[in-house]
């Protein structure tokens, strides 16, 4: 039987991952306008809107330039989320920690299994997560390019919006990696040890891979939030999750975490910046 090399295995997933996306855009673009309706004519003149109104609206609008900006804002209300935590956020946040923990327990167990320590299998994996997050990297791009073509401000505003919460997980994961310093699976037999000065920026918690993937996802399958395009998204996120552990390149709690993350950025970023369409 002849076996995939890891090239002809990255190649068509990243095929997959790049159609995938262009078909459930497509069908998710059918259910909304070409152009967005012009509103009804007012019954009464509005009042003029002063100079500092003017320049707010301008500053909240979704733009290239205005990119940084919005990213430098998410940053600081990122960091600053713990002091403004309410009851119903521990919903989420207490399972999810203990996930978390269990996870660790666990983690030098399941990467020392005989099963995970296949070098063929490992290869694969990592070049299949590679093909794609990079399908991940690029589909905002392509997005937003065909939103500037077509003139379609939806478009435009996913494809913003998905480099800026992007960028944001990438930021939020190198700040944790410094400050984590776990050493990877393939490190001392797997034992996941964390503040390792030997580990430095190639930390292994979170994994950023996955935070990339789900940010994305996240901002892109709540701009268009069909059925389609929200399981064409979860499910090459879930690929790429998966395949970090199979690759052996992160414990299951450095994906758990890293996808988590990623999914709140990419959620908090399309709530707090989209115009074009709700949720």
């Amino acid at each position: 039987m002849t076996v995939a090399t890891p090239s002809r295995l990255a190649r068509p997933l990243l095929a997959a991952a790049f159609f995938a996306f262009s078909t459930a855009l497509a069908a998710a673009a059918q259910s909304f306008p070409a152009e967005a309706p012009l509103p009804e004519a007012p019954q009464a003149q509005p009042a003029p809107r002063d100079a500092s109104q003017s320049k707010k609206q301008d500053d909240d609008q979704v733009t290239v330039l205005g990119s940084p900006r919005a990213i430098l804002h998410d940053q600081a209300a990122i960091w600053t989320s713990p002091l403004h935590l309410h009851d119903r956020d521990l919903a989420v946040l207490v399972p999810l920690g203990l996930t978390t923990a269990v996870l660790m327990t666990t983690d030098h167990q399941v990467m020392s299994s005989s099963k995970l320590q296949n070098p063929s299998m490992n290869s694969e994996a990592v070049d299949a997560s590679n093909g794609l997050v990079g399908g991940f990297i690029a589909a905002p791009v392509i997005i937003w390019g065909l939103g500037h073509i077509h003139h379609d401000d939806h478009a435009t505003e996913t494809g913003i919006l998905g480099g800026e919460a992007m960028v944001d997980s990438i930021i939020v994961e190198q700040v944790l990696k410094i400050a984590s310093m776990r050493e990877r699976p393939t490190v001392d037999n797997a034992r996941g040890k964390f503040f390792q000065t030997s580990a430095g920026i190639d930390s292994s918690f979170p994994s950023s891979h996955s935070m990339v993937a789900w940010s994305a996802a996240a901002a892109i399958a709540s701009e268009y939030n069909g059925p389609l395009t929200k399981l064409t998204a979860y499910g090459l996120a879930t690929g790429v999750s998966l395949t970090r552990v199979l690759g052996r390149e992160h414990f299951p709690s450095d994906v758990l975490v890293g996808s988590a993350l990623g999914w709140f950025i990419g959620r908090y970023v399309f709530h707090k910046h989209q115009h074009t369409y709700a949720d």
